[in-house]
């Protein structure tokens, strides 16, 4: 479904209610007819406040659990359910579901931000043969991702360069 505003959202649902068919309202709005379907169910069970998405929602493991539980083990409809606890789209669901199957049934979460790099500690005076191996190790894991993040940088500037020298 293509990214539509709040007053998109609510101007479809006084359309569809005022009795233009869901065919019409999806060509004038340039998506699929099912999403004019499930907008309107979703205003009809909750009301214009669902609509209100200024950021993306992050939502426990218990909620996507007990959603998941209610389409696989009770057998109801993805999009039921979607509508039931208030999803933007029955999308989120189906892809719960999916990374659900993938994990070997299991809820992982998605790590968020970038990866931390480790940290070089200093040399020590009086350090063991081990410690010095671990502190060399880590420190040459450090200096091989440094090494990858200029190369790809250095790679993305040559495409760039490229590209302006085949627009000139």
């Amino acid at each position: 479904m293509s990214k539509l505003s709040y007053e998109d959202k609510i101007n479809i649902y006084k359309k569809k209610k005022q009795g233009q068919s869901r065919y019409s309202l999806a060509r004038e709005y340039s998506i699929r007819d099912c999403n004019i379907s499930y907008i309107v169910s979703l205003i009809d069970k909750h009301g214009y406040d669902i609509l209100r998405t200024t950021k993306n929602k992050k939502y426990p493991k218990q909620y996507k659990e007990e959603a998941i539980n209610r389409v696989l083990k009770n057998g109801e409809a993805i999009w039921a359910v979607a509508i039931d606890i208030g999803l933007s789209g029955a999308g989120i669901l189906q892809n719960w579901i999916k990374k659900y199957k993938e994990n070997g049934y299991n809820i992982v979460e998605r790590k968020r931000g970038r990866p931390t790099m480790p940290k070089v500690t200093k040399k020590k005076e009086n350090e063991t043969d081990k410690e010095k191996i671990k502190r060399l190790e880590e420190e040459n894991l450090y200096l091989k991702a440094e090494l990858e993040y200029s190369k790809k940088l250095r790679a993305v500037v040559q495409a760039r360069k490229n590209q302006q020298q085949k627009k000139k």
